[in-house]
């Protein structure tokens, strides 16, 4: 059975970043603002599912190399002017989460924010590959929705199996040094996509 708006994920978030502005806004998420200290400049990071490229040009401006991907190339297009209006340059690609050529120990570091088109199945070979693809002393820094987040109705999928819980997400990373992890709730202002009170769980993990 399909999960409604997930049929045509392409599709969808093309339309979604086609509309004037950004989708998100041109700031980064606020975890990911607060956590990245663990990662100095000219290391690598990985911007997944990184939409109209917020986060990893934001990145790009503290000195890191950013590799970023998305699957909408509307959403890429817009990243990539944002970059070039921030003076920076990040490596943008057009992919969705199993077509990107994820590098084995490539990273210093992975930013995965809200991630949650993915179904329980793909968002297990999701967070795998993430792990792989960390550099030993790699660090993952992960913001998602709680399923409190069905109450507020502020951002994020409308679907329970595509949230995050605590202990879901400490058992996903077993592997990895929890650095962090936390549920919390707080006032999101991310454009228009992520507005309002919301639940919220951030996860900060070192590969070992």
């Amino acid at each position: 059975m399909s999960t409604p708006g997930f049929t045509d994920p392409a599709g969808t978030w093309n339309r979604r970043f086609a509309e004037e502005g950004f989708l998100f806004g041109t700031e980064p998420n606020h975890w990911l603002r607060d956590h990245a200290a663990v990662w100095q400049p000219g290391q690598r990071v990985l911007c997944v599912a990184d939409g109209e490229g917020r986060n990893s040009v934001w990145l790009a401006a503290r000195g890191l190399q950013v590799d970023a991907f998305d699957i909408a190339e509307v959403g890429v297009a817009k990243a990539r002017r944002l970059a070039a209006e921030r003076g920076v340059t990040v490596n943008f690609s057009v992919a969705d989460c199993e077509g990107f050529a994820w590098p084995e120990a490539a990273y210093d570091g992975v930013a995965a924010i809200f991630m949650q088109f993915a179904d329980p199945e793909l968002r297990s070979r999701l967070f795998a590959a993430i792990v792989r693809s960390l550099k030993p002393g790699g660090v993952l820094v992960l913001q998602g929705y709680t399923p409190k987040q069905l109450e507020y109705r502020t951002g994020g999928p409308p679907v329970l199996s595509h949230l995050y819980t605590e202990a879901m997400l400490r058992e996903a990373f077993a592997e990895l040094e929890i650095v962090t992890l936390t549920e919390y709730e707080a006032e999101v202002a991310e454009g228009s996509g992520h507005h309002g009170r919301s639940a919220l769980v951030g996860l900060v993990a070192r590969r070992r």
